[in-house]
């Protein structure tokens, strides 16, 4: 029986958002979880932005994330090194890798192709859980993940827009979503 590896990253933005190809991620987060939905290990690191180094007001007040939390961090690069080494332990239960939307994948797809990596995750299927929690609800559009949740009956645990924590709270959609056999 495979794993899911349920990834969330926060980002540096601003009031009104930034388009992806200006964002640079500030947060990893992620859950490995079993077929029930059980957490089986997990990840959370912070990542020093290079290009904009200081966060706004608005994305320090969204996140929680502190500007001594991203200035004391290590590169994308770095973070992303030990990642992989963790996910490397459990290469041979995953499944697949899961996020809340999109927005995730296309994120990490832009700083492996900014830093020149290659990760385990591009050779695995990538399931976007917000499509699929809609069209299994048959809702007319998705829903954001606290909406998800209520709708499931169930709260937001943990502090919202915080890695692993957002990880974590998507990890608790899965069994109400994806069959139990398969992606």
């Amino acid at each position: 029986m495979g794993h899911w590896l349920v990834i969330d990253l926060e980002a540096t933005t601003d009031d009104g958002g930034w388009p992806v190809t200006d964002m640079e991620v500030i947060e990893i987060g992620a859950t490995l979880v079993n077929r029930q939905g059980r957490e089986v290990d997990h990840f959370q690191r912070f990542v020093k932005p290079r290009r904009r180094p200081q966060l706004t007001p608005f994305c320090r007040e969204l996140t929680h994330i502190s500007q001594a939390n991203v200035d004391a961090a290590a590169s994308f690069g770095e973070v992303w090194g030990q990642f992989e080494r963790w996910i490397g332990h459990h290469r041979g239960h995953l499944q697949a890798w899961v996020s809340w939307g999109d927005y995730d994948r296309q994120q990490l797809l832009q700083e492996w192709q900014l830093h020149q990596l290659h990760s385990v995750l591009a050779d695995l299927p990538h399931i976007n859980l917000k499509q699929r929690f809609a069209k299994t609800r048959q809702l007319q559009r998705p829903l954001g993940l606290n909406g998800a949740l209520q709708l499931a009956g169930l709260q937001f645990s943990g502090q919202q827009h915080r890695a692993l924590e957002d990880a974590r709270n998507t990890a608790r959609l899965l069994p109400l979503t994806l069959p139990a056999n398969g992606t």
